[in-house]
């Protein structure tokens, strides 16, 4: 085996066994590990050149299945930076912008593609006036692909990808990106995963935050503290929540990626739209009506 491919949250899941793949197998062979289904956290770039191989390319890469690739991804002539995409793939003609259309150098805003690419889907099917395409890519900003992920181009030419442009935060007005507190969350030993949301609160918008504990774990004010103060030491006070609550389990779609939405519209009491989509659509009820919620 030359090439690995596999998700940030099997590369998370491997650190938190405190397993370390170099001393158990031999991987002479292994040349690249590629990671997508969400950001990769810093620390996991740390862990993979640690404990799996020093000398491997790794790899974070970024697209979509409607465009069958990537917008942006790995490079094996160039420097890896941890915690960065290294650069746009061949043929994409990808930025980020901010709200005015203009590219953003070092600052967060919508990830697009100014140019067509050769994946690029010419049209939706059952949409004969191209009215429900436009709006998917192309409402945003006058024709520029507009892939609704919120991104950062950094000093190094690489990317930050920080989330789903629709699932950012707006606590105070303040734009957060979910990936930003999850990747400060995922370094609690006893938090298997999180799911971070923005509830609609007396005018303005908290963040909540909901955990999947290890088995046997409570969440106490302890474990509620310790996850606050990782969260503003690692990222900032902003990105600290409102809320943590407990849950048992998180909703994810059949190609593992968490539902942030839907368990946004599931908290506010708003019908969730394609269920069928989901992996576990019965994990949405765990959301309905909490009573750890309805009060400050």
């Amino acid at each position: 085996m030359t090439i690995f491919g596999t998700s940030a949250k099997y590369i998370d899941a491997v650190k938190k066994t405190g397993w370390r793949p170099r001393e158990t197998h031999g991987l002479g062979t292994l040349r690249t590990m590629l990671s997508t289904g969400s950001p990769l956290a810093a620390e996991s770039f740390d862990f993979v050149h640690d404990a799996i191989k020093p000398d491997m390319h790794l790899a974070s890469i970024s697209g979509g299945t409607d465009i069958c690739g990537c917008f942006v991804g790995g490079n094996p002539l160039d420097p890896v930076w941890r915690g960065e995409i290294q650069g746009p793939m061949l043929g994409m003609a990808v930025d980020v912008f901010d709200d005015g259309g203009k590219p953003l150098r070092g600052e967060k805003g919508e990830l697009v593609c100014t140019r067509p690419f050769p994946s690029m889907p010419v049209m939706f099917w059952n949409d004969a006036g191209g009215e429900k395409y436009h709006n998917a890519y192309f409402a945003r900003f006058a024709n520029i692909w507009c892939h609704g992920d919120f991104a950062e181009v950094t000093a190094h030419g690489g990317f930050i990808i920080h989330g789903r442009s629709d699932a950012t935060l707006n606590p105070g007005g303040v734009r957060i990106g979910t990936a930003e507190i999850y990747a400060q969350v995922e370094q609690v030993p006893e938090v298997i995963e999180a799911l971070a949301i923005g509830q609609d609160f007396e005018g303005d918008v908290r963040v909540v935050l909901f955990v999947r504990l290890k088995a046997g774990v409570a969440l106490d004010e302890a474990l509620v503290s310790r996850i606050k103060k990782k969260i503003r030491e690692g990222a900032s006070p902003r990105h600290v929540p409102a809320k943590i609550v407990a849950i048992a389990d998180i909703p994810r779609t059949k190609s593992g990626k968490i539902t942030e939405l839907a368990v946004r519209e599931m908290v506010h009491g708003r019908p969730v739209k394609n269920r069928e989509a989901l992996a576990n659509p019965e994990a949405l009820d765990l959301y309905r009506d909490l009573a750890e919620l309805r009060g400050a």
